[in-house]
């Protein structure tokens, strides 16, 4: 049996929410070299795709709220920031929730183990990924119709390498999990999500405004000052919800699938890929 004590990233028990919030917070830490230098990478490649469209709506650092040029534009702006976001968590989801799939029997997945080929299903990722950031570019311009969406797609990335359900099944496994239990899963997904949107506002505001009143950064490197610290702080927080994503899952499944009893009458020897599918 795994350890079930406090210091587990994922007892095989139901979790109340602040559980859940700290086993993502043990994941990310447990997979950090593998994590944070992939999200780092793609945090950076969303801020150059982000900057004309920044530029454009005439919006200025340190947040790019505030829009001096055409609302189309902004609106616009608005949406794909939503899609990038999403595709980069559900990319990551991939990694995390194998990871998580190899906490939930009390051992560290090496890095070999949740970037290799074999079993990750990455070109239904890429595909599912991508799928997913066009569907919360549709909700995000539809305004809270980004609320549900969020909610709803959570599970994808591991619906797909944890569960393994067959492609066309991807989307409304997700959505099933994200609803059960008075939707317990997609509100605390979006809960997740203003958490650390919350810090990633303060965060980067906070260095953007401090570096600014010290004068350590001056006019003309205010916009690349600025995408490399919202790079920084996204780095971190992308992760951390690809994690959330994968625990809750996991979780979701031993609160209304009965995961953990599966899991414990199963024969010895049994293959994990085998227990956690959801399609036998």
């Amino acid at each position: 049996m795994p350890d079930v004590g406090p210091i587990a990233v994922l007892p095989r028990r139901p979790l109340t929410v602040g559980e859940l919030l700290d086993s993502a917070v043990l994941l990310l830490r447990e997979q950090a070299r593998v994590l944070l230098p992939l999200a780092a990478v793609l945090a950076v490649g969303e801020q150059l795709l982000l900057l004309p469209l920044r530029l454009a709506a005439g919006t200025a650092p340190p947040v790019w709220w505030w829009s001096d040029g055409s609302f189309g534009t902004y609106w616009l702006l608005l949406g794909t920031g939503a899609a990038t976001e999403a595709t980069i968590v559900a990319l990551l989801g991939n990694p995390a929730a194998r990871a998580a799939g190899a906490a939930l029997f009390g051992r560290t997945a090496r890095p070999r183990e949740v970037l290799r080929p074999i079993g990750g299903r990455w070109g239904a990722a890429l595909l599912y990924a991508v799928a997913v950031g066009a569907l919360m570019f549709a909700a995000a311009l539809c305004g809270p119709a980004w609320f549900v969406g969020f909610a709803l797609l959570g599970a994808v990335a591991p619906a797909l390498v944890v569960d393994r359900v067959t492609l066309p099944r991807v989307l409304p496994r997700a959505a099933a999990l994200a609803t059960r239990d008075g939707a317990r899963a997609g509100l605390i997904r979006l809960l997740g999500y203003l958490g650390w949107w919350v810090l990633r506002v303060g965060l980067a505001s906070g260095i953007i405004l401090g570096l600014r009143g010290t004068d350590l950064v001056d006019a003309d490197r205010a916009v690349p000052a600025a995408l490399l610290t919202w790079a920084a702080v996204n780095a971190v927080a992308y992760p951390a919800l690809a994690c959330l994503d994968a625990v809750l899952h996991l979780e979701t499944r031993i609160r209304t699938e009965g995961l953990d009893i599966l899991l414990a009458r199963a024969p010895a020897g049994t293959p994990a890929p085998v227990l956690l599918a959801a399609e036998r």
